[in-house]
């Protein structure tokens, strides 16, 4: 897969590859893609997860094969598995068995719908935006959650919390923006269980700028914020264009961010540094986010 493609920082954009499932149209964050192979051969893992197909080994690492028609609950009857979408996300490589590749999309966070309750139940949905191309609608599917739901361990260690002991309530003012419902409660959980008690909690990168502009009107920033989380992925306003227009505000560039994210790989951790995330964590560590919020709250606060 051709990194370069990957885009100029902070634009508020990204490419979807498009993909085709029975005969439906699915999508998936270019920035979690290595490369696209025809089907290899799978060599099967007794007693595994019934959506785990088995590994391959292309070059000189093994990589997990999860049949994605089979976590979706389609009939596989009607589904061809040509294709391997190979992906590194959460520090993990895992391919996923398609149908057929259709392309790159070029599209503004603003162009994704976000799928409304109907359809997307918290905890279970795994479908996180909606893209109209050409005459196609693209499901953007949350592949972090398809593979928690076979493998739990890769979701957040909220284990590593109790590992911190006993802490000291700590009133600072925290910003969060986050636009999974489940993993903005079990952030929010970690972070008190951890000491910090004055969270803010945001749904994407417009929702947390907003609360920093409400914040400048009104009684100042550092009231309402000492420091930033921020995922990268998100609806409205990705988590790039939110810190791009932090830096660029005189009055709020002096607040610490972390990005804390699935995405954190080599180029996408060279955008976050570009930009100047003072701290970037991969999405599962949720332990070291408290250490490193710590860190910054002794250093900068």
């Amino acid at each position: 897969m051709d990194t370069n493609i990957l885009l100029e920082s902070g634009t508020n954009e990204l490419e979807i590859l498009e993909f085709i499932i029975g005969g439906k149209h699915y999508g998936i964050n270019v920035a979690k893609v290595r490369e696209i192979l025809t089907i290899q051969e799978i060599t099967p893992i007794p007693n595994s997860h019934p959506c785990i197909e088995g590994i391959f080994m292309p070059r000189d690492t093994i990589i997990t094969v999860v049949n994605l028609i089979r976590a979706l609950g389609f009939d596989e009857a009607e589904c061809d598995n040509n294709m391997l979408i190979v992906t590194n996300f959460n520090n993990l490589n895992i391919a996923f068995i398609v149908d057929r590749v259709i392309g790159i999309h070029r599209v503004s966070w603003t162009d994704i719908v976000k799928p409304d309750s109907t359809v997307n139940t918290p905890g279970s949905a795994v479908a996180t935006g909606i893209i109209k191309h050409m005459d196609n609608l693209v499901i953007v599917l949350d592949f972090e959650k398809i593979v928690e739901d076979i493998c739990p361990e890769t979701g957040l260690r909220i284990s590593e919390i109790d590992n911190l002991g006993e802490r000291e309530r700590n009133t600072i003012p925290v910003l969060v923006a986050e636009d999974s419902p489940l993993l903005t409660q079990l952030i929010h959980d970690s972070l008190m269980k951890a000491g910090y008690t004055n969270i803010t909690m945001t749904a994407n990168g417009q929702e947390a700028w907003d609360k920093l502009c409400t914040l400048k009107r009104t009684n100042g920033v550092d009231y309402g914020c000492k420091v930033l989380i921020t995922d990268i992925e998100m609806p409205m306003m990705d988590g790039h264009r939110l810190i791009k227009l932090i830096r660029e505000d005189n009055a709020l560039q002096h607040i610490p961010i972390v990005i804390f994210s699935s995405l954190i790989n080599d180029d996408m951790r060279r955008k976050g540094e570009r930009l100047g995330a003072d701290r970037q964590i991969s999405k599962p560590e949720i332990g070291s986010l408290v250490t490193i919020l710590d860190e910054l709250i002794q250093e900068r606060v």
